[in-house]
């Protein structure tokens, strides 16, 4: 793999537009490809930067491979008043989550809550993005996926049965920056392994560690030998669990040995499985309280006292975001 060693700045919008035009040569609509553009430079500016357009490349060759159909026929199957199932007809991932994110917010309208699941989908990128979709409707989002590689086993295991699985939660708070999380259930994403290894860099001892030996891999390079590790060791594994049993076995959609590494197969189709939730905050508090106590009830983190050895989190100020507001976020 090349790898890029200067950077530079580039206006998001020439990002955007380079994005989307690649994905038109690919055969999707207009449309659909600014809407997976501007998705994708959104992780780029809320510090996603392995689901952004270091992504493209990838996306790419499984269009022309023909493992994602770029003008698919995505339905919406409404099951019950606050639940829907989306069928992606393995279109981009993007596409299929836009179109669950916009009928979680629908229903919750309704319902003041609802549960949407996606199947029959593809890779979507940072999972930060989607759970933010509902902030606009003053709406909290909570998005899971199931990855689209194993590259962890079940706590105690050695077979890489389970994926990065992530967790995303968005809360809104009015003016103020909504509290965004989004995490992998791995202690490092198999994309941000991907992206040291396009820079270069070593990876710290406590992401990786081989499958034959159990020592830690530092080298990005020896990546497909190894298994990343959970979060908070046997927890994170269980956790990745549930969210893939909800995300991919609940929709229908793959989980297990049955995923697709899109990392080594271009051709067959992803089956990706994902859940949105939508909760309309008025139906359990006013509007206007909640906005106001959420910034004094947990204050930004740089605002906040540090202890004087712990490593600050990562924090995102980005204004007229897709969430029309400004966002913060630990990942």
């Amino acid at each position: 793999m090349d790898q890029i060693l200067t950077s530079s700045r580039v206006p998001a919008a020439a990002i955007a537009s380079f994005i989307a035009e690649a994905l038109a040569k690919m055969g999707l609509p207009a449309a659909d490809a600014d809407k997976v553009a501007e998705l994708m430079t959104e992780a780029d500016l809320t510090g996603a930067d392995a689901h952004g357009v270091f992504r493209l490349p990838q996306y790419v060759r499984r269009l022309r491979a023909g493992g994602v159909n770029p003008r698919p026929h995505i339905t919406v199957t409404r099951t019950a008043g606050a639940t829907a199932l989306v069928d992606g007809d393995n279109g981009m991932g993007h596409l299929v989550m836009a179109q669950a994110a916009a009928t979680a917010v629908e229903l919750a309208r309704d319902c003041g809550v609802a549960w949407v699941g996606a199947r029959r989908s593809n890779h979507a990128g940072s999972a930060g993005v989607y759970a933010a979709l509902p902030l606009v409707h003053d709406m909290i989002g909570i998005y899971s996926v199931v990855a689209s590689a194993n590259h962890m086993a079940v706590w105690g295991g050695a077979e890489t049965l389970l994926g990065t699985n992530p967790l995303a939660v968005a809360i809104p708070a009015g003016a103020e920056a909504p509290v965004v999380l989004d995490i992998a259930t791995t202690v490092a994403s198999y994309g941000t392994v991907k992206n040291y290894r396009l820079q270069g860099k070593q990876m710290p001892e406590g992401w990786m560690v081989s499958s034959r030996d159990g020592r830690a891999i530092t080298d990005p390079e020896r990546s497909p030998e190894g298994l990343l590790l959970p979060i908070g060791g046997y927890k994170g594994s269980g956790l990745a669990l549930v969210l893939g049993l909800l995300a991919g076995t609940l929709n229908g959609a793959s989980f297990g040995r049955d995923v697709v590494d899109f990392n080594a197969d271009e051709k067959s189709a992803g089956d990706t499985g994902h859940f949105i939730i939508a909760l309309d905050i008025a139906r359990f508090t006013p509007r206007a309280p909640c906005r106001a106590s959420t910034p004094s009830a947990c204050p930004a983190p740089s605002a906040a006292a540090a202890a004087p050895t712990a490593p600050r989190m990562a924090c995102r100020w980005r204004p007229n975001c897709c969430c029309s507001s400004i966002a913060w976020r630990w990942s």
